[in-house]
Parts: C-alpha cells; structure tokens; sequence
C-alpha cells in the first residue's frame, strides 16, 4: 500500500463520506483533528439512537457521553464490552473494543469512580516501495485509558470529571523515502453536569433531565516527534431526555443531543487572493497561527473563526434525535437519527437497535444505515454486553 493510500485509509477511519468530497470546494471545510477515532460511539444503546446520550438514564457505557450520570446510578457497578466492526463496507478488519464500568462509593450513595478502555484497530497494513514491492506489514492502532469521577451535589444535579491518555499509533517508516513517523501521545481531562427532576404531568409521573459533557480538553496530540502537532476533537456536547408512562411497565423517552467540536477550522486558499503576493502571504500567515496555536487558544477560537461568520458556525454543530422504547426495563427497542452539514462532512444516517436484559446481563445491538448510498458507515454494526455486579452478587449469593 503506498503512503498516499495509507494515509486515506487513516482518514475514512474518522468516518469521513466520500459524498461529501463532491460538494463545492469554496464550502466544503471539516474540522481537522487527530484521533479522530476518540468521536466514535463506543456503544449500541447511543449509537441506535442516532450517537447520543448525553442525558438518557446512566449505565455503564456514560462514560464516553457523560460521566457525571453515574452518580445517579440505580445498580452499585456495572461493567460493559462492547465491538464495533468499523468501515464493513471497506475493509474486513478494522474494528473498535471499548470495556467500560463504574463502582459506587461510599454509604449515601451520592458519588461513584469510574473507568474505560478504548482499542481501534486499523487492521493490517501493507507498504510498498516505488516499484510497488511490498516493503513491510503494520498494525496501526490508536487507544485512549481513562478514569473518573463523579458526584451529586444535590438531589438532582452531579457533577463529573474525567483523566484520560491517549496513544495514536499510525506512523511508519519508509527507509526508500527517508520517512521516519513515529505514534504520538496526548492527555486530555473531561469536565460534565447532570440534571434530573420528576415532574407530575396530569396523573403520571415523568421523568425530565438534561446534561452536558466537555470532553478530551487537553494537549495537542504530535506525531512524528512533535514535527506535526493535531488538535484533539475537543468537544461540547449538550443534551436533554423526556420520559414518560405510556402504560404500566411501558415507557417511552425522547431524546435529543447537539455537538460542536471545540477546535478552529483549518485556513482555506479559497478565503485569499493566493494569484497575489499579498494574498500568499496572509494565507501562509494564518496557516502558520493555526498550526501553532494551543488547544486551549482554539476552544475559544473555534466559536468565531468560520469565514462564513454566524452561519458557518451553526454549520459546525451536529444534532442527534433518538426515542427508546422500553418494557419492565428488560426489553428495548430504539431508532434515532444523525444529521451532519454537507459542508462540514456530511455524515447523516438513520439507526435502530434493541436489547434484552435479565438479572446479571444485557445485550445489545445497533444498526446504522446512512443516507448516502457512498458512505462508508452504511450497514455499521455494534453490540454491547453489560454486567450487573449487583445482579451478579445477588445470584451467587442464592447459591
């Protein structure tokens, strides 16, 4: 595989569409980041409605959408695996494993730590030399380790922060073009709220929360020695859920999720005179400012940086609308739906999924099905088991 082909490849595995390369050149401008794979929705239950789950009722995949939920946790630890085989349409071997839990502390019930464990595996690559012979066999990979933790700091409203590291494995070496990339490393911290109240609606009582979660604050992730530095996918994600009897044992919630990454958008030619000196030079200037700039510079640059002004800022944020249906909470079925400006990606998709859970175990699985028929995140498949230590210990105890 030659380098031009690696390096698309790497870049499909952030979830890019290849419909929206087609648009026109003037508008098209995705946010660049590095570790790109840290957006990748770890879970069936979030993914099947749509990637959200920023205030649905906490289990044990909130890590990744909103840790703060796991201090109203109703089990005292939860632990959940989940596998997620990724560009199907593609390649056969590129997959995503998250292992995700938490432990509630102490007697009041009030605060909880938690953790996860996310493995993308860009499956194996081949390089080449100039006269196409295979030169060496790669495993690329990126992982990110992470722990938190979480506190109510009222009846209804928590609190969470979250340490995370982060290795992004995708460099190589080229001994015929005197390339030597190496991994790269970052740290990143997560800071996020929770709110849930119970509100009386004619006769029943529902159930009305929403939440928040700022995550993978941190360094600039710098491959090949710190010679190309990446902004990580610093991100906001707000959300909100309604949940309501539609019978004994039956309810139904509605949920929705917008996000926006919290990093500048890269300068483009077509935003300067470059047939003039003048206009070269502005635009090599403003490149050169965005390459040096801190991570923690762009978060608040990224809310006024669009060339577009207010427009192309609204361009930026994504939403999410999911509804879960459930019986008994032992069974579920879910739908939602993806929308992502044309011009900033284009990744929009329709998704379902179920679960069934006892006692000690719950499985589930989502499926996504994209809009564009080009788009290499159609037919994407998840599935996620999770275990309830409380089940568990209740079940060893009978014996």
């Amino acid at each position: 595989m030659t380098k031009l082909r690696y390096i698309l490849l790497s870049l499909l595995c952030a979830g890019a569409a290849f419909s929206a390369m087609a648009q026109d050149k003037n508008e098209f401008n995705p946010i660049q980041t590095g570790v790109t794979s840290l957006g990748i929705a770890p879970d069936a239950r979030g993914a099947s409605m749509g990637d959200l789950g920023a205030a649905t009722d906490p289990d044990a995949n909130s890590q990744f959408w909103n840790p703060s939920k796991y201090a109203f946790a109703y089990s005292n630890a939860a632990v959940s695996l989940s596998y997620t085989p990724w560009l199907r349409k593609l390649v056969n071997d590129i997959f995503l494993a998250n292992l995700a839990g938490y432990w509630k502390l102490g007697s009041g019930d009030n605060q909880a730590l938690s953790a996860s464990l996310r493995y993308f595996s860009l499956g194996e690559v081949t390089t080449s030399d100039m006269s196409g012979g295979a030169t060496q066999s790669l495993n690329p990979y990126e992982m990110a380790f992470d722990l938190g933790y979480s506190r109510k700091l009222s009846e209804k409203f928590s609190m969470g922060v979250v340490f995370r590291y982060i290795y992004s494995d995708l460099g190589f070496s080229d001994s015929y073009a005197g390339d030597q990339n190496t991994g790269a490393s970052a740290f990143s911290a997560d800071i996020s709220g929770y709110y849930t109240t119970y509100p009386i609606i004619g006769r029943n009582e529902c159930q009305w929360s929403w939440g928040f979660d700022i995550s993978n604050i941190g360094t600039k992730v710098a491959y090949n020695d710190g010679e190309n530095p990446a902004f990580l996918p610093t991100n906001l994600r707000l959300g909100t859920s309604f949940t309501f009897p539609l019978a004994d044992y039956h309810n139904l919630s509605l949920n929705l999720d917008l996000n926006k990454l919290l990093v500048p958008a890269r300068p483009r030619q077509a935003d300067y005179d470059i047939d003039t000196p003048e206009g070269q030079a502005e635009y090599i200037d403003a490149l050169t400012d965005w390459e040096n700039m801190s991570s923690f510079t762009g978060i608040f640059k990224s809310f006024s940086d669009a060339p577009g002004g207010f427009k192309e800022e609204l361009r930026e944020i994504t939403w999410s609308f999911g509804a879960e249906y459930s019986y008994n909470n032992q069974f579920f079925l879910r739908a939602g739906y993806f929308y992502e400006n044309e011009y900033k990606g284009n990744r929009q998709y329709f998704a379902a999924g179920a679960g069934f859970s006892l006692n000690v175990v719950r499985l589930d699985a989502s499926y996504m099905l994209a809009t564009a028929q080009s788009s290499p995140l159609d037919q994407t498949l998840r599935f996620t088991l999770t275990f309830d230590m409380d089940g568990l210990k209740d079940l060893l105890g009978r014996r």
